[in-house]
């Protein structure tokens, strides 16, 4: 799978769940949908920022390869931190949904990630 068809795909699911969330509105708090809404954006940038650096490092040095697996876990890391303490402080949304929007997100997102990785993706000397 390419790293477009992946974006969509998460894009789409991203955009369905909340759409689901919104529509449900009214048995939730008033922030709820928004708190879900900003947590499943930050797993879904968090899976596309991990494909990217998969298919960037693909075929380069497996040094390259591990300093954009690590590196970009540890950036990755870092930025959802600040952001989810940016929603929680600045913005002022309820916890339990951001969280829950971005656990399940990012557990069905790295779930596919793994899938793709282990099924299509081979070193670039192993072909």
């Amino acid at each position: 799978m390419s790293f477009l068809g992946f974006a969509t795909i998460v894009t789409v699911t991203t955009l369905l769940s909340c759409l689901g969330v919104f529509l449900a509105q009214g048995s939730l708090s008033e922030d709820a949908p928004r708190a879900f809404a900003f947590g499943a954006a930050l797993a879904g940038l968090n899976a596309v920022g991990s494909m990217g650096l998969l298919a960037w490092s693909r075929s380069r040095s497996h040094a390259a390869f591990l300093r954009a697996l690590l590196g970009g876990m540890l950036g990755r890391m870092a930025l959802l931190l600040g952001a989810v303490a940016l929603g929680l402080v600045a913005l002022d949304l309820p916890r339990v949904p951001l969280v829950i929007g971005l656990l399940a997100h990012f557990v069905v997102f790295l779930t596919l990630e793994l899938a793709i990785v282990q099924r299509d993706w081979k070193p670039a000397g192993a072909r």
